[in-house]
């Protein structure tokens, strides 16, 4: 098993300490944690490991499933992880490589196609620009006889494209005829005005995966869940018994409150991505760059004329302490990825910066 360098996370990494503005970030602002009772008590195991059992009722009715059919985990990077392996772990070879067979819609967030990658063999149905629209019938001539999983992001990142619910329904009954199932990162799903049902809904082969961390602006917190199939969470819970055991005690508190204050939450945040969005459109206007109207807090931004590539723009504008993400990360250096969930002075200023590289 081998995988590839997260080329993003190294980019953070190297750069987003030393930065006085991340305009890369993919998630909303984070909350104080004086909004929360912060003392869970002792601090140990979260018993049983897969969530407290009230806690997994509760997200499981989001989903029209049982508590049994839900794993809290470590954030989504951990849920879409284990739902991968699960998945593919066990499934039958592809007869060509020895591996099992993945179809992952692309552009997305690496850990998407390269984990699946690590583990079998992938086909990659790409979203094209402008307007980044799922081909249905691309991913139906993906499809082998050993597909075992079709993954999607919904909304995308990096592009903000919501894909509409008659195509999801599609992809699921394409998966669910192939035996395979559909998995679905929703980690921006309660950003939409008007949310779409959770893949997880529409049946047993329904894979989703969420979190507190981009809607809710609680990334520290670490805590998501996977939702799903009992027999793939069972095959999931036994894998996660060797990467984190159980969710975080802290993370599970918190996320509690979080969930009882849900409607207050999601509709600051929301007012807020909507007033920054708007912010981003007049400026992206103002300087003739382009992106695809995108639901969520990622743009997905047309290189300036003057720059090569987006890690070459993306440089120029870390000199004003600035960080963006290079579209090559997403397999498009034409363009690079901007964050607007931070608070609204910070991404004036961000912007205001950028401009300065622009003159």
């Amino acid at each position: 098993m081998q995988i590839d360098t997260f080329g993003l996370e190294r980019w953070f990494a190297k750069y987003e300490h030393e930065a006085e503005i991340m305009l890369a970030e993919s998630g909303v602002r984070s909350l104080s944690t004086d909004r929360f009772d912060t003392d869970p008590g002792e601090l140990g195991y979260v018993i049983p490991t897969n969530g407290d059992p009230e806690l997994r009722a509760r997200i499981a009715e989001r989903y029209d499933r049982t508590a049994s059919e839900v794993l809290c985990t470590c954030g989504t990077q951990e849920a879409n992880f284990l739902a991968v392996l699960s998945a593919l772990g066990d499934s039958p070879s592809d007869s060509a490589s020895g591996r099992p067979h993945a179809v992952v819609v692309t552009p997305t967030y690496q850990a998407l196609h390269a984990v699946p990658d690590a583990v079998g063999k992938v086909t990659r149905v790409p979203l094209e620009p402008p307007t980044w629209e799922l081909d249905v019938d691309a991913v139906a001539d993906a499809i082998r006889p050993e597909t075992r999983l079709v993954v999607l992001n919904n909304p995308n990142n990096p592009t903000g494209r919501y894909h509409p619910l008659g195509k999801v329904e599609a992809l699921y009954d394409l998966a669910a005829d192939n035996d395979a199932y559909l998995l679905c990162d929703e980690v921006y799903r309660l950003l939409a005005e008007d949310p779409l049902a959770p893949v997880a809904s529409l049946g047993p082969r329904g894979l989703s995966t969420a979190s507190l961390s981009k809607a809710y602006g609680l990334a520290g917190l670490r805590f998501g869940w996977l939702v799903g199939d009992e027999d793939v969470l069972e095959t999931a819970w036994n894998w996660k018994d060797y990467t984190t055991i159980s969710p975080s005690v802290f993370g599970q508190h918190v996320a509690k409150q979080a969930l009882d204050r849900e409607r207050e939450i999601l509709a600051e945040n929301r007012a807020l991505v909507a007033e920054n969005h708007d912010r981003v459109q007049s400026f992206l206007e103002k300087h003739d760059l382009e992106w695809y109207d995108p639901v969520g807090v990622n743009g997905f931004v047309t290189v300036p004329e003057g720059f090569e590539t987006g890690k070459a723009f993306c440089r120029a504008v870390l000199e004003e302490g600035v960080v963006l993400a290079p579209g090559e990360f997403f397999g498009h250096p034409d363009r690079f990825r901007i964050g607007f969930g931070l608070p609204t002075a910070e991404l004036e200023d961000g912007l205001e910066r950028i401009e300065r590289v622009l003159e």
